[in-house]
């Protein structure tokens, strides 16, 4: 990862516990580029037990949903750490960029498609899935078209990144769960509208803002 001025803000950064483990990592023999493609290894984890959630029953499947959660916080935690030990810890490269945002793109269909494979008994969750898959990629497009335009980067939600990965682990945990109130997926798959409708909003709301700022630009 390399530096820029365009890092979203996360509060989470200030916290004694993260910037002790990230110089730590910075210390070590961790490059953040291997931190970004790591991120892709935990989400994959993610995919597979959501699809092993979707084909078992009973305490396994409340496990499998469990393991999901924790591989999003730990595809989360990636994100996080890449950046600090590429900033604080002075580790920035010329392609950092690339692995700043390609293993992204990547991990966030992966997670999202596969809440798919954890609904079987609901065909219309492909459909939401896919369609929630497609507009995390472009909210980011956005974000990075703006960018390149001479736009400040456009982080806002109201289903950003990490708030899409916050609800997904919401969702996974509380899927774990469900068998005691006989919920049989409803959650994944109300929480997938949700992302779906939630995407749709924030890339609406971030190409209003860059047509509004380039206008503007162009007034001047």
């Amino acid at each position: 990862m390399s530096q820029t001025p365009n890092r979203r803000p996360l509060k989470v950064r200030d916290q004694r516990i993260m910037t002790r483990f990230a110089a730590w990592l910075s210390q070590r023999q961790v490059t953040p580029n291997q931190i970004s493609v790591l991120s892709v290894v935990f989400a994959l984890g993610g995919a597979l037990a959501l699809f092993l959630a979707g084909n078992s029953s009973g305490g396994l499947k409340s496990a499998c949903f469990v393991l999901a959660a924790l591989m999003i916080q730990l595809r989360l935690l990636c994100n996080l750490f890449d950046g600090m030990v590429a900033m604080e810890g002075g580790k920035q490269t010329p392609a950092g960029e690339l692995f700043n945002d390609v293993p992204d793109r990547i991990a966030d269909p992966l997670l999202i498609v596969a809440c798919a494979l954890a609904l079987p008994d609901y065909p219309s969750a492909v459909w939401l899935a896919w369609l929630g898959a497609l507009l995390a990629v472009l909210s980011a497009y956005i974000r990075v078209l703006g960018v390149s335009l001479g736009l400040p980067a456009d982080f806002r939600g109201p289903m950003a990144k990490q708030q899409r990965m916050a609800l997904m682990t919401l969702a996974c945990l509380l899927s774990a769960i469900e068998f005691l109130w006989n919920g049989a997926g409803l959650v994944l798959w109300i929480s997938l509208i949700v992302l779906v409708v939630g995407t749709a909003l924030t890339c609406l709301r971030r190409l209003a803002t860059a047509y509004s700022l380039l206008q503007h630009g162009k007034g001047d």
